[in-house]
């Protein structure tokens, strides 16, 4: 995972190594290197940004010929590497989540995100890691619209030992959703994942119908689901579902496919929203929570 972007870091590092370099030199290697960058699908503004600080470290330390230059670069591009990545605690959500379920009521979360992007099995994959922790869950099937989509969530969520609320093909999703934060909250289940239809940024029937779900069950987080394959789309869609209806974090799913690695950096800095899980796998227990060092790890060989 993330060969394009490491491969890209490693010859930069190779290249600055071999010899002292003028300021002009240094520019010319950094533009090429951004170029590198975004043809791995890291977002121009944020290919832009790391560049930008870069050059003015690389002039500031003067890499030496023959020492271990190649150590200094790759440790230069893990520091400017720390304010573009956001992570979201995972210690926090849970947190949050068991200090709402003190009080009684469910702490309830709504998935958005396109079509293809791997939600539903997320949905499911974070219901099987909050049981791991003691925590209750039951999703609720407001994907009313794709053809066998119910089918494909009560099937997962059978694997995982968690409990669907649904309707038939057609129902209201708003009501799906309320149905499933009432049975919620009448058998003290402490957690509500709602899963909904996928939505392109350009459909906006449903996405007034995901706008409509927010307003009826008032959730306490909006949580973005993107494919790590779609590179520099799943950048843009996270951005255009964030204007539409607001998200506060964002899964990456399909991480452990992407050979190239852009959306991992840039989804966080171009959203402003931080990333708070990351698919590893097909299997259900393949979701990890996300930090920034894993990234780092991944993308500057240290794993």
């Amino acid at each position: 995972m993330l060969d394009g972007v490491r491969k890209a870091l490693k010859d930069f590092a190779e290249t600055l190594k071999t010899r002292r370099l003028s300021d002009k030199e240094i520019e010319e290697h950094v533009e090429s290197f951004k170029l590198t960058l975004i043809s791995n699908d890291v977002a121009v503004e944020v290919a832009e940004k790391l560049c930008e600080e870069l050059v003015k470290k690389l002039k500031l330390i003067r890499v030496k010929r023959f020492g271990d230059g190649e150590q200094e670069v790759l440790r230069l591009i893990s520091e400017i590497l720390d304010p573009v990545i956001m992570e979201g605690s995972f210690k926090d959500f849970l947190k949050r989540i068991r200090e709402k379920a003190s009080r009684g009521e469910p702490f309830i979360i709504l998935f958005v995100g396109p079509n293809g992007g791997g939600k539903t099995t997320t949905v499911v994959k974070l219901a099987r890691l909050l049981q791991k922790h003691g925590i209750r869950c039951l999703i609720a099937a407001s994907d009313t619209f794709r053809a066998g989509a119910i089918e494909q969530l009560q099937r997962l969520a059978r694997e995982a030992g968690v409990r669907v609320v649904g309707q038939r093909y057609g129902a209201d999703p708003a009501a799906v959703a309320m149905d499933a934060v009432m049975s919620a909250r009448a058998n003290r289940v402490p957690v509500v994942l709602i899963d909904t239809a996928g939505r392109t940024e350009v459909d906006h029937n449903l996405l007034e119908e995901m706008r409509k779900i927010k307003r009826v069950v008032s959730p306490d987080l909006v949580i973005y689901v993107g494919d790590a394959l779609a590179g520099n789309a799943a950048v843009e869609q996270a951005r255009r579902f964030d204007e539409y209806v607001g998200i506060d974090y964002v899964i990456l799913a399909k991480l452990d496919a992407d050979a190239r690695g852009g959306s991992a950096i840039s989804i966080s800095y171009v959203t402003g929203k931080p990333v708070i899980f990351v698919g590893t796998g097909q299997g259900l227990d393949q979701l990890e929570p996300f930090t920034r060092e894993l990234i780092k790890t991944l993308i500057l060989g240290r794993r």
